[in-house]
C-alpha cells in the first residue's frame, strides 16, 4: 500500500472540469508535490485515471468510488481491479454526493485491502466519524455536507475540527484525518493543519478559482509551512 507523510494535501476535481483540464491540473499537482516535497492525493473520475497516472510520478491517485463486485458480468460497474489496472492507488467511500450505507462501505473496505488500496472515506457528522473510524479507513474526512463546494469562504469551525480529531484517535489513532469542506484559501489549509489535522484538501476552491495552478499552489505552499512549523514545535 502507498504510504502517505503526513501533512498531506488532497486534490479532487469531481466532474467540474474533464480530459485536458484534468491533466493540465495533475501535472501541475506533481511538479509541486516534488518542489515541495510533501505527499498530494489526486482524486480524479475514473476516466482521467490512467492518463493522469501515466504522465505524473510523485501524485498519489485516488478513485472517486468503486463498486465490489468481481471480474466476470457486471455491466456499468466500476470494477475494482480496472481502477488498480489503471494506475489508482486507493478509493473515496461514502462521499456526500455517492453516499453508501454502513454495510456497502464495510464490503468496500474489505475488497479495497485486496487490493492494497488506500481507503479514504468521508463523514458528515462527527457520529458518522465515529461509526466510520470503526471500521478502519486510511483516512476520515470529516466535512459538514451544507459547507460542501460552497465557495462562500464557510469552513468548519475549529471546534468541530477538534471534536472529530479526538473522537477519530479515541477509536483508532492510525487513521488520518484530513478537513477539506469548503475549503478556499491557504491560511485555511494551515490553520486546519496546526489545528491536529493530517491533512487538508479541496475541490472547487481549487478548480473554480480565477487561477486554477496558483490557487492549488497556496494551498500546497500552506500545506509545507505547516510541515515546517510543526517540526519546529517538537
Amino acid at each position: 500500500m502507498r504510504k502517505i507523510r503526513t501533512p498531506f494535501f488532497e486534490i479532487g476535481t469531481k466532474n467540474y472540469i474533464y480530459g485536458d483540464d484534468v491533466l493540465a491540473l495533475a501535472i501541475a499537482a506533481d511538479k509541486f508535490a516534488e518542489k515541495y516535497d510533501i505527499d498530494i492525493l489526486f482524486t480524479t473520475p475514473y476516466a482521467d485515471i490512467r492518463r493522469v497516472a501515466e504522465n505524473t510520478k510523485n501524485l498519489i491517485i485516488i478513485s472517486p468510488y468503486m463498486d465490489t463486485l468481481y471480474p466476470g458480468r457486471g455491466m456499468a460497474a466500476v470494477l475494482p481491479e480496472s481502477l488498480k489496472a489503471a494506475g489508482a492507488h486507493g478509493v473515496v467511500v461514502n462521499h456526500c454526493e455517492k453516499p453508501m450505507s454502513l454495510p456497502q462501505i464495510k464490503d468496500t473496505i474489505k475488497r479495497a485491502r485486496e487490493l492494497d488500496f488506500l481507503v479514504f472515506a468521508c463523514a458528515d457528522t462527527t457520529e458518522e466519524a465515529e461509526a466510520l473510524a470503526h471500521l478502519h479507513p486510511d483516512i476520515i474526512n470529516p466535512e459538514p455536507s451544507e459547507l460542501i463546494g460552497g465557495g462562500d469562504g464557510k469552513v468548519s469551525d475549529l471546534g468541530f475540527v477538534k471534536k472529530t480529531i479526538e473522537a477519530i484517535k479515541k477509536i483508532d489513532p492510525n487513521i488520518y484525518v484530513e478537513q477539506a469542506a469548503g475549503i478556499t484559501t491557504g491560511k485555511q489549509v494551515y490553520d486546519f493543519i496546526m489545528a491536529g489535522s493530517e491533512g487538508a484538501g479541496a475541490a472547487s476552491g481549487i478548480v473554480n478559482a480565477k487561477d486554477r495552478i496558483a490557487a492549488m499552489e497556496e494551498m500546497i505552499v500552506a500545506t509545507k509551512q505547516a510541515s515546517i512549523d510543526l517540526k519546529g514545535d517538537k
